[in-house]
């Protein structure tokens, strides 16, 4: 017999978290080895042992998408299987962004969830049906949003710098790119700084005016 999977969830809102805790202690397979209501708590339970941590986006303090990349980082071989409220853009790319090997709503059924935990376990990427399209945009998006076919846009532009450009398009702000990118809102402004004064254009509307006439910001 195979190994049970082993799951941490972290969620600081106590009645979805304990009644989480309740559905995975029911289940076959399934080993329910921790519970963390925010980053401090999750970074004391969870370690190379674990296979599989439930992460909310929203955490007292600190944001799941934060703690995603670090536990990620600390430990390759851990899948994170997001389960949040949040179904927008930003929330499903940074989370993508961040290692996040699945994304569910947490209205997502119960069957539904104890599949895309078997899932992620064994390697798969899992989105659930709210947010499968906008996944598929980013994974079948060509890198740093440029068009399938042709040369380059933008030449002059650094990789990031077309990243970025390609975020405006979307018609995202300063504050959310900074969230997909994991990056300070003081390095965006100053990328959409330079890539203005190198597009010569006068604002941001400019920006997205020359963006989508090269084909960036594709899916909005």
């Amino acid at each position: 017999m195979s190994a049970a999977i082993r799951v941490v969830v972290v969620d600081d809102h106590p009645v979805f978290r304990l009644g989480i805790a309740g559905l995975l202690s029911s289940l076959d397979g399934i080993d329910l080895v921790g519970q963390a209501d925010g980053p401090e708590q999750a970074r004391a339970r969870i370690d190379a042992s674990v296979d599989v941590v439930l992460m909310d986006l929203d955490l007292a303090g600190e944001s799941g998408v934060v703690l995603t990349r670090e536990l990620v980082s600390a430990y390759p071989d851990l899948k994170v299987l997001v389960v949040t409220m949040h179904e927008d853009d930003v929330s499903v790319l940074a989370a993508m962004r961040a290692g996040a090997r699945g994304y569910l709503l947490k209205s997502s059924p119960p069957d539904r969830l104890e599949r895309a935990i078997r899932s992620v376990a064994v390697g798969d990427l899992i989105v659930g049906h709210g947010v499968a399209d906008r996944a598929l945009s980013y994974v079948s998006a060509p890198p740093a949003g440029r068009a399938a076919a042709g040369p380059r846009p933008f030449p002059d532009l650094t990789d990031r710098e077309l990243e970025v450009l390609d975020l405006v398009a979307r018609g995202m702000g300063n504050a959310a790119i900074a969230q997909a990118l994991s990056l300070s809102e003081k390095t965006v402004r100053n990328h959409v700084s330079n890539l203005l004064t190198k597009l010569a254009v006068r604002d941001r509307a400019g920006a997205v005016a020359a963006a989508r006439d090269a084909g960036l910001g594709a899916g909005v």
